[in-house]
């Protein structure tokens, strides 16, 4: 196998590797098992319900659903997003696949593609043999020389053919013998019917194409010939052709079949048969012309197509009375020259008259083959571990091989155990399936209405007796099995994951169709298991302790008491337990402590509980966060906007003059932004700072649990060009290492911050490091001066909250931080000063949900939080 992606076993110790040993990979089976290697099955990383932990709005609110769409390419396939690459130093963007997000930031528009290739092959043209010589037949191979010469290799072609490569190499016993067939085909294939395929394979996979209008002529001499090469069909073996034992069992669970024969693309000829299909192929232009010769009419495209289809199939002659012209040879029962003709005969007639018609508009047009698309996105989910995946993520992967920068020290293990089955990677597919139904009902498509949740309701009991079978399964093998806590990442890919998503979400359902019963038991069952969606047990402690409080005396079906208040108490005292049990559960994310210590605090109060025995929550009562007015200089350009009026227009943006910041060249304030102006207020008073958002607590983050980031957890590390850990955005990442976080929030609230901030600083700033959120911009002192500046435990409690949900966390910091220092103190002479977070609102400006939970996590922990609302004290307009 390459030394791009290569398997490694498990070192003998779970701590940091020491220094010299970058990106060790060593080839084995994966890791050991402490007895039977039962294999796993995961879940993809589309996870947006990880993305929002908050499920309810408040302490009172009612249950609710993330709205995050994960639109998918084609159905039934899921969570198949286009998104941007993100910034090191940004927050990472919904929908990113686990793999962009590993990565480090490169370019990966058109420009970049052409310039990577434009360089290969102008080292290939300085090479004094024949090209075809000069290329080395395998994609590994040509990655590792750099070697590329248009028309016989490209980095499209290259990415495709790695994953399949890597796959079928230890991950073979996923695919049958038919599909082996297929990929043996496709190695079979030139270049160019690669080509063409791959380009294919990366835009909408359901549309037609025009063969003429396909393009790609840099790439691909002769389009005829790459596209009859893809049409060929091509027939299985006869030891192929009946289905195995194996394939009748799982057959169930796959919508497709290969059958008998195959094409890598369809023609129109053979799979065109009806008129709406044909028609809507033509653009506007060609059908308001065919319009015009056949006498319909319609406004848009959606109403020709309409028209055109409803005068087809009413269209008035000889043939719609069943009769057709014969020739004089021919001899009518009545001696007529006319005989019958079936109404279904004369369709068909007219069908092929209409639809030869548009195709001779249209010229030949090609579609991927349904059944061996969705291979090849098997091929793929199994490569990324993943169901989410765009182009970027095939040509990520090589450009940031090629990006030559310094990569952090960890172990690349990629173990062939993640799917132990061929019937377990369909399951998951399956439940994928089943995922998007219902993602599509909640949120794809409106407002669901009571048909929608009953829907979804169905859909849960459907899966219901697998999730709890499989439940148990994952249980004995959490307790028997795993022993590296690689356990927390393989559940994302088991089917059981998918299904307790499901799950949450008939909960929701059955909360708004008001069965708070069946509610009840359902959060009660999810809460009793720990081994998937652990994020999300704070949102259903909540909302069980909500229907204990409000809904369960009156629904118990065994009442204590016939009297309504004593039936009340009794649910009251439950829901105290419920609340408890929340603050003292692990895995309940700091963000739900404050709604669950503020119902505690009312259930106590309402049973009257004595004042000496009740909770006290005093040393983490949340602090009002302080009012600032920041009057300054606003400025308007002098353009009109939507309503004809000078003004800022749509944007939010404001310009301000930054009259207290450094002048410009010309001796003049600068032009800033308001974050700006109000940063330069706050300076004046002494304070140092950026307008960094939530940039610099992943950078303090980066450097203060480096380490862990990249210590050895199997399967996160799949390639040797990673940034973090493939984990890091999902719910799986903490529990993995919370023995490892907790350790080091300990060593954070005791004031160690410092010498962690300057080991990693001496180890990696010469190298500048590439590792998630790590912006070597900032410097070093400032970044010493704040951490000592920071109260021991408030850095700790900001760091838990990243380290439980980076994904979610990175977004809603306030916009300025803020330290200032004082002179050391008498004893032990440390940096004695205070931080404040600075939320800076302009006019019409309103907090966002993220945004006040963050003002109550540093609040909470003791931090200063000031809501700076910026006036305008005077408008001046600009050019």
């Amino acid at each position: 196998m390459d030394r791009f992606v290569q398997r490694s076993k498990p070192p003998a110790s779970r701590a940091p590797l020491a220094r010299g040993s970058v990106n060790t990979r060593i080839k084995s089976e994966g890791p050991p098992m402490k007895k039977a290697r039962i294999r796993e099955v995961k879940d993809s990383d589309n996870d947006d319900e990880d993305s929002s932990c908050s499920g309810y709005d408040g302490a009172d609110s009612e249950f609710s659903i993330e709205s995050h769409s994960r639109a998918p390419k084609t159905e039934p396939s899921v969570g198949f997003d286009p998104e941007n690459h993100e910034d090191l130093t940004s927050a990472p963007q919904q929908g990113q696949t686990a793999f962009e997000r590993s990565l480090p930031s490169v370019s990966t528009d058109k420009e970049a593609i052409e310039e990577y290739e434009a360089m290969r092959a102008s080292q290939a043209s300085h090479v004094s043999e024949p090209a075809e010589q000069q290329i080395p037949g395998d994609t590994v191979s040509r990655l590792e020389s750099r070697q590329w010469v248009r028309g016989k290799s490209s980095i499209y072609v290259d990415a495709f053919n790695l994953a399949l490569d890597t796959v079928l190499e230890d991950e073979a016993h996923l695919f049958d013998d038919k599909e082996k067939s297929v990929f043996d085909q496709w190695r079979g294939l030139g270049y160019e019917a690669q080509y063409l395929y791959v380009r294919l394979f990366l835009r909408k996979t359901a549309s037609w194409h025009r063969i003429q209008r396909l393009g790609y002529h840099n790439d691909i001499s002769n389009v005829d010939d790459a596209t009859t090469a893809l049409l060929e069909p091509r027939v299985f073996p006869e030891s192929q052709k009946n289905e195995s034992e194996e394939q009748e069992t799982v057959g169930a669970l796959q919508e497709w079949s290969l059958g008998q024969s195959f094409t890598f693309v369809d023609d129109s000829e053979s799979h065109i048969k009806t008129m709406e299909e044909a028609a809507s192929l033509l653009s506007l232009d060609e059908l308001k012309a065919l319009a015009k010769d056949a006498k319909f009419q319609g406004r848009n495209k959606a109403d020709l197509v309409k028209s055109f289809c409803r005068m087809s199939s009413r269209q008035f002659g000889l043939l719609s009375f069943g009769l057709r012209r014969s020739s004089t040879n021919d001899s009518g029962s009545d001696g007529s020259g006319l005989r019958d003709e079936s109404p279904d005969k004369q369709d068909s007639n007219r069908n092929t008259h209409f639809l030869a018609k548009i195709l001779t508009i249209t010229g030949p047009l090609i579609r991927l083959s349904d059944s061996v698309f969705k291979l090849f996105e098997r091929v793929h989910l199994v490569f990324y571990r993943s169901t989410e995946w765009t182009e970027k993520s095939l040509t990520t992967i090589i450009l940031a091989k090629i990006s030559r920068r310094n990569f952090p020290e960890y172990i690349v293990c990629r173990s062939i155990n993640i799917f132990p089955s061929r019937r377990r990677l369909l399951e998951f597919e399956d439940s994928m399936r089943q995922e998007y139904e219902v993602d599509k009902v909640l949120e794809f498509n409106g407002p669901p209405g009571e048909a929608g949740f009953h829907k979804v309701f169905e859909l849960f009991e459907a899966v219901a007796p697998r999730w709890r079978q499989l439940l148990k399964e994952e249980q004995r093998r959490e307790d028997e099995v795993y022993e590296f806590g690689e356990g927390a990442y393989l559940r994302r890919f088991n089917a059981a994951h998918a299904y307790t998503r499901i799950a949450h979400k008939a909960a929701h359902v059955l909360g708004r169709l008001h069965r708070y019963r069946e509610e009840y038991d359902l959060l009660t069952e999810m809460l009793s298991q720990r081994l998937f969606h652990p994020g999300r047990r704070g949102s259903w402690y909540q909302r069980k302790a909500l229907l204990e409080e409000r809904y369960m005396w009156e629904l118990d079906p065994s009442p204590v008491s016939v009297d309504p208040e004593v039936q009340k108490k009794h649910w009251y005292r439950i829901a105290v337990t419920t609340c408890e049990a929340a603050l003292e559960d692990r895995d309940c994310h700091l963000i739900y402590h404050h709604d669950l210590q503020k119902r505690l605090l009312k259930l106590e109060k309402r049973l009257r509980i004595p004042r000496r025995l009740q909770h006290d929550f005093g040393h983490v009562k949340l602090r009002q966060p302080e009012e600032h007015s920041i009057q300054g200089i606003q400025l308007v350009r002098d353009e009109p906007d939507a309503t004809g009026k000078a003004g800022r227009g749509p944007s939010t943006k404001t310009i301000w003059l930054d009259e207290l910041g450094e002048p410009g060249e010309d001796g003049k304030p600068l032009h800033v932004s308001v974050e700006e102006m109000c940063l330069s207020h706050y300076r004046s008073q002494g304070w140092k700072g950026y307008h960094s958002e939530g940039g610099i607590l992943r950078t303090l983050f980066a450097y203060l649990f480096f380490d862990i980031l990249f210590i050895y957890i199997p399967n996160v590390f799949q390639t040797a060009f990673q940034t973090c850990p493939l984990d890091l955005h999902t719910d799986a990442f903490y529990p993995a290492r919370a023995s490892e976080i907790n350790h080091r929030l300990v060593e954070i609230a005791n004031g160690e911050a410092g010498r962690l901030l300057r080991e990693v600083d001496k180890r990696e700033r010469e190298r500048r490091t590439c590792a998630v959120g790590l912006n070597w911009d900032f410097e070093y002192e400032d970044l010493n001066e704040l951490v000592g500046c920071f109260d021991g435990g408030a850095l700790a409690a900001i760091c838990k909250v990243m380290a439980q949900d980076y994904r979610s966390r990175g977004s809603g910091v306030p916009d300025l931080v803020l330290w200032r220092t004082e002179p050391p103190g008498s004893g032990g002479g440390r940096v004695q000063g205070e931080v404040m977070f600075s939320e800076v609102k302009s006019a019409n400006d309103r907090l966002s949900d993220t945004q006040r939970l963050w003002i109550d996590v540093l609040t909470g922990a003791g931090v200063r939080v000031a809501l700076c609302n910026a006036v305008a004290k005077e408008t001046r307009t600009i050019g």
